[in-house]
């Protein structure tokens, strides 16, 4: 299983890890070329980064960060690059008991100060300042495990969602709560055969998207109203906005193109059955490519978005 992964700040190679604690780098740039083999598509580097599983990664301009049990790692691309798997460094968040050992299964970066927003088991998100490694806040409300996070882009606000059922609004200058919604308990929205958790989500000015037990729903935040409700009968774990389109998978495999408006414009086949992260690789144009991971040792590469190209292989 490949719960998490993430593109380096150049754009030519992709970072993937798996439930094994276990991180491959794989190059783009030798994968997508005219000549690539199959060895093209095996990773160039891997290395354990946790003695659990890797749960989520992000890349700075500099590092590869990724999470596991209770803590949260980083290594230098530069070394990366050279297959040097070195860590520099690993901070822990300040939990209530030395015991805790929770999960972190969210990462968001937040460029506008250098920050880091993570999320998992301890039921609250914690912002960290990267220049610094030291923890600067604690937002707590919810009443279970987090499982995702987004940033509003226009405003200093994160979102998170829970298995508690809510999506939480919070002031990242203050700390403070500033909206909650109880996303099944609204009709249109809630499937109660599938529970309330929040899987997924993502935020585009005013714009909402989230799901998970309750349906794949687009939402207004100001008026806080679901305005559309996407016909896709299985959880969904990972959405995104892309250009004038939503792309969402999860426990199906398959990647669902969809238009604001609630139409399926397009349902396409990936190799893993269940579908835990996709990624697109905007930091480099000649490699700009979709990739999708999930419950098999193979990431889809998919270099139109319309049909998977080839797979890259963990093994």
């Amino acid at each position: 299983m490949v719960p998490g992964e993430s593109v380096s700040p150049c754009g030519k190679y992709l970072a993937a890890g798996n439930n094994y604690g276990e991180v491959a780098i794989f190059s783009l740039s030798a994968a997508l070329s005219s000549e690539a083999k199959e060895e093209s598509k095996k990773p160039v580097v891997s290395f354990t980064a946790h003695d659990g599983p890797v749960y989520a990664m992000v890349s700075t301009e500099r590092q590869l960060l990724s999470s596991g049990n209770g803590e949260l790692k980083a290594w230098n691309w530069s070394d990366i690059v050279k297959k040097g798997c070195k860590e520099a460094w690993s901070r822990r968040p300040p939990y209530r008991s030395s015991l805790e050992v929770p999960e972190i299964n969210s990462l968001q970066l937040n460029p506008k100060d250098n920050s880091i927003l993570l999320a998992g088991g301890d039921c609250a998100v914690h912002a960290m300042d990267l220049e610094s490694g030291t923890f600067t806040h604690e937002f707590r409300g919810h009443s279970d495990y987090v499982h995702c996070l987004a940033l509003r882009d226009q405003s200093q606000e994160c979102l998170s969602g829970s298995e508690d059922g809510t999506v939480r609004m919070w002031d990242l200058r203050t700390g403070a709560q500033v909206q909650r919604i109880e996303v099944h308990k609204y009709e249109e929205c809630s499937r109660p055969q599938h529970g309330k958790w929040i899987r997924c989500l993502a935020t585009d000015c005013d714009w909402m998207v989230c799901g998970g037990g309750p349906a794949l729903t687009l939402w207004h935040l100001r008026s806080v109203t679901p305005t559309t409700v996407f016909p896709l009968p299985h959880c969904q774990q990972h959405v995104m906005f892309y250009q004038d389109l939503i792309l969402s998978a999860g426990h199906s495999p398959a990647i669902n193109h969809l238009q604001i408006s609630g139409e399926v414009r397009a349902q396409i086949p990936c190799t893993p059955r269940s579908v835990h992260s996709l990624c697109v690789n905007e930091r480099s144009p000649e490699h700009k490519v979709l990739t999708a991971a999930g419950s098999s040792h193979k990431v889809d590469v998919f270099t139109n978005f319309s049909y998977r190209a080839f797979s890259l292989c963990f093994a």
